[in-house]
């Protein structure tokens, strides 16, 4: 149960460091192009949407 755990990546190689966070989540971003794109749209709408309908309520 005390087992070395084996790194996550198997394109990491030993002398080589971690890749970071962002180049981590740009590879999967290009690996997942048109879904990552989806819910960008769908999130920047949602954002849009939200601020147009509090400037309309508090103006």
């Amino acid at each position: 149960m005390n087992t070395p755990s084996s790194p996550a990546s198997s394109e990491v190689k030993p002398n080589e460091s971690k890749p970071s966070y962002v180049k981590l989540a740009m590879r999967n971003m290009v690996r997942k192009g048109g879904k990552s794109l989806f819910h960008f749209a769908l999130t920047t709408m949602g954002l849009l949407g939200f601020l147009i309908g509090m400037a309309y309520l508090t103006r």
